[in-house]
């Protein structure tokens, strides 16, 4: 284990900045999400490319503590915005 406040090896730092840029990924495609909408063709095919190719029709159920049901995807994928809870799943 390294000593608190000395820098990460290199491999932490790839992992460090691997999460980094994915969150901020994450972040893009929500910010997509919140100014065009889901019936954008952009966001729906992000939409289709994180569901293997469709986009499931709702309602859409998961795993989470007081909000399990979802009228549909949008609405799920809203949720993990506003949330911030970018990879939550179904």
């Amino acid at each position: 284990a390294q000593q608190p406040g000395t820098p990460l090896s290199d491999q932490e730092y790839q992992q460090f900045f691997k999460f980094l840029r994915i969150t901020i990924q994450a972040r893009t495609a929500c910010h997509l999400r919140e100014l065009y909408g889901c019936k954008n063709s952009l966001v729906q095919r992000l939409d289709e490319y994180e569901n293997h190719g469709v986009i499931p029709p709702g309602p859409i159920c998961s795993e989470l503590p007081g909000n399990p049901f979802f009228h549909n995807f949008c609405t799920f994928s809203l949720y993990r915005c506003i949330m911030k809870k970018y990879f939550l799943k179904v």
